[in-house]
């Protein structure tokens, strides 16, 4: 028998190296990055071996979590001020945050035919509900109350308002047809280029404050060589291809 080479044995640590030390992280990700969340997390693992374990939900409510305990790593937001809160009170790493993409919305029925490119179907109103998420949890929500309120149809659209806990629910007031159209994140009707579904109207940027969406790592992250290898991979060439796929800007 040949005798096991020390320079085979280096070779062999050197190849397994990477797959050695693969983790997991936990990353409190904002409804409206959902789809493209689990696509960069299927390919985050696929190149570091390391596990992102997502939980999806409004970021309002991830921030009363956070500050009270929850045991995330990461938290991936719907907006740039709740991450600064939670930065202010010593919950994060310093130094850690970053804008990861600006989101747009879109006024969407899940008919065609429906929204037309102009807007138009709003002031019509030819419909009962218009779905939107909650302005206080969700900042797509409050981004929708400030677009109804610079088309000045705030008077006559508040009473057909439904309001979900975050956009996900939102979406699927709309998905479901127990609200004719809503205010939903452009990501979730939105694929290399095109509606993937219904009828929408893309909202100008000028008519709400951009949606500019931060990342950033969690004190219990510190330590957590997955959590800021989940940080960096944000950056990466794929995952910013993956997030400009769904319609966000970077």
């Amino acid at each position: 028998m040949m005798p096991f080479r020390p320079y085979l044995a280096l070779a062999l640590a050197a190849l397994f190296a990477p797959y050695a030390h693969a983790g997991e992280v936990r990353a409190a990700v904002a409804a409206n990055f959902a789809a493209p969340m689990q696509r960069i997390a299927a390919e985050f693992e696929k190149d570091t071996r390391h596990k992102a374990i997502m939980a999806f939900g409004a970021t309002g409510a991830f921030q009363t979590q956070i500050a009270n305990g929850a045991p995330f790593d990461v938290l991936v937001a719907a907006d740039e001020a709740t991450p600064a809160r939670l930065e202010a009170l010593q919950l994060s790493v310093p130094g850690t945050r970053l804008t990861y993409a600006t989101g747009r919305l879109v006024v969407w029925s899940s008919r065609p035919g429906v929204v037309d490119g102009q807007g138009r179907v709003l002031s019509e109103g030819r419909f009962s509900h218009l779905a939107i998420a909650s302005p206080k949890l969700a900042p797509y929500g409050a981004a929708a109350m400030e677009a109804i309120a610079n088309l000045k149809l705030g008077r006559s659209l508040q009473p057909k308002l439904v309001q979900g806990a975050n956009i996900a629910q939102a979406y699927q007031f709309v998905a479901t047809g127990n609200a004719e159209l809503g205010f939903v994140a452009l990501s979730q009707v939105w694929h290399d280029g095109r509606l993937i579904g219904g009828s929408g109207w893309i909202v100008p940027a000028s008519f709400h404050a951009p949606i500019r969406q931060d990342a950033m790592l969690l004190a219990p992250g510190a330590a957590n060589p997955a959590a800021r290898a989940l940080m960096d991979y944000l950056k990466s060439r794929k995952a910013v291809d993956i997030i400009r796929s769904y319609g966000y800007e970077r």
